[in-house]
């Protein structure tokens, strides 16, 4: 840090975006860096491409014109990257291999050389955790939760989440069409990772028939009599909305790859497709699958977002102004806090089974695949009879 490591109101802090982009990104550079100078006057130096880019030194002062007319767009001015924890570095060998390294001292350097008092750090889980260690070694730092995921604890919701719910819905609805005309399945894959708030909240508003989560394990043949009875009751198509962390009924979860540089190698993917062949054998009813990828990611965030990510960015601002550390701001309710980031970090959070969307969901009819399908008698036989 720099010498006035120990002083309780920064005059320089660092501001850097982590993880994957999320709509809403750049309204809070633009609320942060406009508080901090405003209100407080001090200076906020951007570091590009996350904890990357402050190994590399790579950073610049914000100024009120660099932020203006940010708070619609989509992605990051800052850049980022899921590939910079400083305790799993990955660094390319002359013989062109992937060796990890831990490079925090040299990040740490970093931070003294550009004579920052405090690091401001926006993005998801592994950002959290990365932000956390670093106060464990001095650095005040605090936190904004971001993520499409939701999957923070201590906070109520993330921005982006609401702009990634809203662009799987509209899917839902372009893709229910031509299911309807075709009379085909659709499976809709969507992200999310070990979390299944994107598929629940996304196939909720969407209408979806079917939503599979990784917090609701569940059955191939629960998922064939739901399709089955809609054929036969003139439904002539089904929508299924799949989160891509859903474990399949043997348990097997479904990768596109591993990538060593990140510290979670898992690269999650496929398993919509998976779900989609097994339907289309276990029915003999015409199937398509459809994965929304980073399509949820990016683009203009919505209202709710440009408003969370706004409040976020001021109280972010007002918090490490007055010497917080060791925090991240927070949405409990209707008011913006500090929580600690170990709180936001202690577990993951993912959907409560029992969770009032679930039951609501239920209530109108979605089924998530756990329902249990009558011994004795075929599913069609059933579907039949109406029940």
């Amino acid at each position: 840090m720099a010498d006035s490591n120990l002083r309780s109101v920064p005059r320089r802090v660092g501001l850097l975006t982590g993880g994957g982009d999320c709509p809403g990104l750049n309204a809070v550079i633009r609320a942060f860096t406009r508080t901090a100078r405003g209100r407080h006057d001090v200076v906020v130096v951007g570091i590009e491409d996350g904890f990357e880019g402050l190994l590399e030194g790579r950073m610049r002062e914000l100024d009120y014109g660099e932020v203006a007319g940010l708070i619609g767009e989509g992605g990051t001015i800052l850049g980022t990257t899921n590939k910079g924890d400083p305790w799993h570095f990955p660094v390319i060998a002359p013989d062109g291999s992937v060796e990890i390294h831990d490079v925090s001292a040299r990040m740490l350097a970093r931070l003294r050389e550009a004579a920052l008092d405090a690091l401001v750090v926006v993005g998801g889980d592994g950002s959290m955790h990365i932000a956390q260690r670093f106060g464990a070694l001095g650095v005040p730092v605090v936190g904004v939760p971001k993520t499409i995921d939701n999957d923070l604890s201590a906070t109520d919701t993330t921005f982006g989440f609401d702009t990634a719910v809203s662009i799987v819905s509209e899917a839902i609805d372009r893709l229910t069409t031509t299911a309807s005309s075709h009379h085909r399945v659709m499976v809709i894959e969507v992200m999310g990772r070990y979390a299944g708030w994107i598929a629940l909240a996304g196939g909720m508003a969407g209408g979806a028939d079917t939503i599979l989560i990784p917090e609701v394990p569940f059955e191939w043949e629960s998922v064939f009599r739901h399709v089955r009875q809609r054929a036969l009751r003139g439904r002539r198509f089904s929508i299924v909305c799949v989160a891509e962390g859903t474990k399949l009924p043997d348990g097997g979860e479904v990768l596109r790859g591993l990538d060593r540089r990140r510290t979670d190698a898992k690269q999650l993917g496929g398993v919509g497709a998976v779900i989609a062949r097994q339907i289309e054998e276990g029915t003999g009813l015409e199937t398509r699958v459809t994965v929304l990828g980073h399509l949820q990611r990016g683009g203009t965030p919505t209202a709710h977002d440009r408003l969370l990510a706004t409040r976020f960015g001021v109280a972010a601002a007002d918090a490490v102004c007055r010497g917080d550390a060791g925090v991240m701001v927070a949405l409990r309710g209707t008011d913006i806090v500090t929580v600690p980031i170990a709180d936001a970090i202690a577990t993951l959070r993912t959907v409560p089974p029992d969770h009032p969307w679930v039951q609501a969901a239920r209530s109108v009819g979605t089924r998530f695949g756990d329902e249990p399908v009558p011994t004795g008698a075929s599913a069609l036989g059933d579907a039949a009879q109406g029940t």
